[in-house]
């Protein structure tokens, strides 16, 4: 496993090398102190993961993450302090992964990297597809189809729509879809699910004020109407 931390704050990204290599020994880190950088290094030595600042000295986290998806579909975690809904929208949006709040403790961003790279590397998916109302869903190949319109899901809500499916008629906790996308369940891991149900919602509901499909029961979950 090869990490990229593409971050300015030296201090910062000793930090992180420090909390993998107590916490996952063997993955090798490589740093990039500003976007040009990070760029190169994503085109002649592809990591497998890249850790992602948006507040870089020479060009902005957005457009590294905007550059890179032209040539790269490695999977992006943006670590930030910027925590506002707009900026990690944007984020995902531009094609980003993952998003994750600075301050954040040694063990907690292991195991949220961990848990992204078992998520994307996950094979026990169902070769079914299934039917959502208009909506057809094929897991493995991680698509939406509406007669001739199709639609393409990133990883995260590739597996949202699976566990919600799996549950169908059932209200999925918030804990219980943090646990299961992230094998932690986060201080802050409520706003980012909001985050990618509104991305699921924009991909699937005619009117995303009122869905229909993937519906949510207030300060408690989310859950799949029956169809």
């Amino acid at each position: 496993m090869k990490i990229l931390i593409v971050e300015d704050n030296r201090d910062t990204a000793e930090f992180l090398k420090y909390a993998f290599s107590a916490g996952w020994p063997g993955v090798q880190i490589m740093f990039a102190y500003d976007g040009t950088k990070g760029l190169e290094l994503i085109k002649q030595d592809p990591p497998d993961i890249v850790l992602l600042d948006l507040g870089l000295p020479d060009i902005s986290g957005f457009e590294v993450i905007k550059k890179a998806r032209k040539f790269s579909h490695v999977p992006i975690v943006i670590l930030t302090v910027m925590d506002n809904e707009p900026d990690i929208v944007k984020a995902m949006e531009l094609g980003a992964d993952e998003y994750i709040t600075k301050p954040v403790g040694q063990m907690e961003i292991v195991a949220r990297i961990k848990a992204l790279v078992k998520r994307l590397h996950f094979t026990n998916l169902s070769s079914d597809e299934l039917v959502l109302g208009p909506w057809r869903f094929n897991p493995l190949k991680g698509q939406l189809y509406n007669n001739s319109y199709q639609v393409s899901l990133t990883s995260m809500e590739n597996t949202i729509l699976q566990i919600l499916i799996r549950d169908t008629g059932k209200v999925v906790t918030y804990h219980a879809l943090a646990e299961a996308i992230w094998g932690v369940d986060y201080p802050s891991s409520i706003n980012a699910l909001r985050v990618h149900i509104s991305r699921l919602r924009q991909k699937m509901e005619r009117d995303t004020c009122y869905p229909q499909i993937i519906v949510a029961k207030v300060g408690f979950g989310y859950y799949i109407e029956k169809i």
